[in-house]
């Protein structure tokens, strides 16, 4: 089968904007190359392995490919996309080069050739994410593995920033936690946080193509019980508008033990059996775009218990002090910042 892959030239910064465009667009599946100068220093802490050849790409730039049926007319794919790309000066966000180009190219060029330099990674000190096509054996009993297949999804943990994710839900997670999980991609942080002691999480994206990845991955790792994923954002969970008007730390009148709707039926938007939680939890983890972070502090504050942690990324090193402001204007303690090559994630509490 032949697929059109159109080819962006851009920066670090900007790919996530960028590739979730290309969803927009009909892409059928999108990759991303970050840069692999050979003046770059790789992580080698946990003993990684890197398969992949350093790349030519520029430091701070990325390649962004999409791939798109044999049917669809790319030039009209490229008029949509350009200005798109453009817009994002206007919100702060550097889209580089922004350059177009496409070919035609046959599927097995693109849906299974980066397996090859998938291996397992060692990402912190008891967590190995595993490709489900590659073989695997623990060092020790204390290792932790997580079987991952991101198909379409954002998510395999060579990222820095789900790496910065895990490492810090590996310091926070003590034992019998409920975490939400916002923004889930392939559901990695979820089964991560569950493998590392949590009782319970709940997983939402918007992507109905995430949430498909994510449930298929929490049945390879046996977790179904333990981890619930839904089609949602944190603010419609908690209630929408009407969340906006309760005090910070109080229960939302829907997640209110006995609490009944117009109807009369009891709301279980609180109950185990809704959402696999009771709100407030004790953690929430959410990588995603930094302009994306700022919005919704205010309501991962209202759904955090007292002293919960809230532990985010996806913020690109020049969005650092614009999350940071927001945490506080919030109401979060900053209690760390763990940096990786360009990218930052803060650990924050609730006081």
């Amino acid at each position: 089968m032949l697929w059109h892959e159109l080819t962006v030239h851009t920066t670090e910064e900007a790919q996530e904007m960028i590739s979730n465009f290309l969803y927009e667009a009909g892409a059928g599946g999108v990759s991303i190359e970050e840069s692999g100068t050979l003046a770059k220093q790789r992580d080698t802490r946990y003993g990684e392995l890197y398969d992949e050849p350093l790349n030519d790409i520029p430091e701070g730039e990325a390649v962004i490919k999409g791939y798109y049926a044999e049917a669809v007319l790319m030039e009209d794919v490229m008029k949509e996309l350009a200005p798109r790309i453009e817009e994002l000066h206007q919100y702060g966000i550097d889209p580089g080069k922004g350059q177009l180009s496409w070919k035609t190219v046959d599927e097995d060029e693109w849906a299974h050739a980066w397996k090859q330099y998938f291996k397992p990674l060692r990402v912190s000190e008891r967590l190995t994410i595993r490709p489900t096509w590659e073989e695997y054996t623990p060092a020790s009993p204390d290792e932790k593995i997580i079987e991952l297949d991101p198909g379409m999804a954002f998510g395999t943990g060579t990222h820095p920033t789900t790496a910065l994710c895990l490492r810090a839900l590996e310091k926070h997670i003590s034992g019998g936690e409920e975490v939400i999980d916002v923004g889930t991609g392939s559901g990695i942080l979820a089964v991560g946080a569950v493998l590392l002691g949590a009782k319970s999480v709940l997983a939402l994206d918007l992507d109905p193509v995430a949430v498909e990845s994510a449930r298929e991955n929490v049945a390879l790792n046996r977790l179904q019980e333990a981890i619930t994923v839904k089609e949602s954002d944190l603010l419609s969970l908690l209630g929408g508008e009407g969340a906006a008007d309760t005090a910070a730390g109080e229960m939302w009148p829907s997640a209110r033990p006995g609490h009944t709707d117009e109807s009369g039926a009891a709301a279980d938007s609180a109950s185990k059996e809704g959402l696999g939680v009771t709100l407030p939890v004790k953690v929430v983890v959410a990588n995603i775009l930094a302009e994306i972070i700022v919005l919704f502090t205010d309501d991962v504050y209202r759904s955090l218990q007292p002293g919960g942690i809230y532990i985010t990324s996806g913020i690109y090193k020049d969005k650092e002090e614009l999350v940071a402001k927001a945490l506080a204007a919030s109401g979060f303690e900053i209690m760390e910042i763990s940096r990786e090559e360009d990218w930052v994630a803060f650990t924050a509490g609730k006081r």
